[in-house]
């Protein structure tokens, strides 16, 4: 991937012109073209982008298009997708929309495909799933499991917790899905009040199988199960882990069987794609999770294919590239009104200001 520097092309100079120049009102901007909503709206399978009350005009668009081609935007996303590593620091493709690769296209990362092994995954969680949610998979006294608690951080716990409040009605109602991530044990202490040891699946979200917080809630899981009628023998029971660290989570007396990996190349922000959304399959089923991806792997296809005009993440881009760059607005408010997408705005600040929060560019 190119290392562009954007204030350096000329679009961007005829954007600060632009800005230096034009500082209607939005009112003013309404009142000077009343069809404003009519252009500066889009469409997208069931969604409204309304972006016309902003504070930018069609002149301003049409430069920022020519900021996306100078900059080549449109061939970095296809590097991207197609596996480049555009992870300049690390080395590493950035390819969680792989994870979400519906249209079964192979796509190679250092001369192999990563598709067969997605498809095996997506095979033992499907297997897994099933197995838990239809009762088949028996706690230690026989019992079906009731309560499933994630116990993860950041990425590992931020999105499986926010899709399933926005999925909650399509969650079954055979079981009842909790979440623990703060290392203050009052957290985990709340959470195991609800539950049971005989009915209660713990899901420990830590690829290394090393996160400090995460152990230690794991291990104080194990501790309460152990001190209330488990043994070390039906630990691999009501435990199972999503890491690629097989020593450690067999240690930790977690069947190797019931490992879920990943692979680096899978951003903790964009992780509830891959074997991280564990508890999302448990709750809405597999079938229900490939539904999920399938809606990704659709907006990936209108973000690498669409034209700018019409491309929802390209117009998001720009605007916030025209406020943050050039009004020197240094807050984004995301505000849901919907109460299932209550915990959207924690999850997508992770997103946002992991990937916008760097201070280094490619460049140094």
């Amino acid at each position: 991937m190119k290392n562009i520097n954007p204030t350096e092309l000329k679009a961007w100079k005829r954007l600060q012109k632009n800005f230096d120049n034009d500082k209607r009102t939005l009112k003013t901007r309404f009142f000077e073209d009343p069809d404003r909503f009519n252009k500066y709206h889009i469409k997208w399978d069931g969604l409204l982008f309304d972006f016309s009350k902003n504070h930018i005009g069609s002149e301003t668009f049409a430069l920022f298009k020519e900021l996306l081609n100078e900059a080549n935007v449109r061939e970095a996303i296809q590097m991207q997708q197609g596996g480049a590593k555009i992870n300049a620091t690390e080395n590493r493709a950035v390819l969680h929309t792989a994870l979400r690769n519906m249209s079964g296209d192979p796509i190679t990362v250092d001369g192999e495909d990563v598709m067969p092994g997605i498809r095996d995954s997506w095979a033992k969680l499907a297997a897994f799933s099933n197995e838990i949610r239809s009762g088949a998979w028996k706690g230690h006294t026989g019992k079906r499991i009731t309560d499933v608690v994630n116990i993860g951080i950041g990425g590992s716990d931020l999105g499986p917790r926010m899709v399933i409040n926005a999925l909650r009605p399509f969650v079954t109602d055979e079981m009842n899905f909790h979440f623990v991530a703060n290392v203050d044990g009052a957290d985990l202490h709340e959470v195991l009040r609800k539950v049971h040891p005989e009915t209660t699946l713990f899901i420990i979200a830590s690829k290394t199988f090393t996160t400090q917080e995460t152990m230690k809630n794991a291990n104080s899981a194990k501790q309460w199960f152990l001190n209330n009628g488990g043994a070390e023998s039906s630990v691999a029971k009501h435990f199972v882990a999503v890491s690629t660290n097989a020593e450690g989570v067999a240690g930790f007396g977690i069947d190797t069987k019931n490992m879920f990996g990943f692979w680096d190349w899978v951003g903790g922000r964009y992780s509830v794609w891959s074997a991280i959304g564990l508890p999302v399959i448990l709750a809405i089923g597999f079938q229900g999770f490939q539904e999920f991806l399938s809606g990704a792997h659709a907006m990936d296809k209108h973000v690498a294919t669409e034209d700018w005009d019409k491309n929802i993440p390209a117009q998001m881009a720009m605007l916030g590239i025209w406020y943050r760059n050039f009004h020197g607005a240094a807050s984004h408010a995301i505000l849901p009104y919907d109460q299932y997408m209550d915990r959207f705005a924690a999850y997508f600040q992770q997103g946002d200001m992991e990937s916008n929060g760097k201070y280094v560019d490619r460049n140094g």
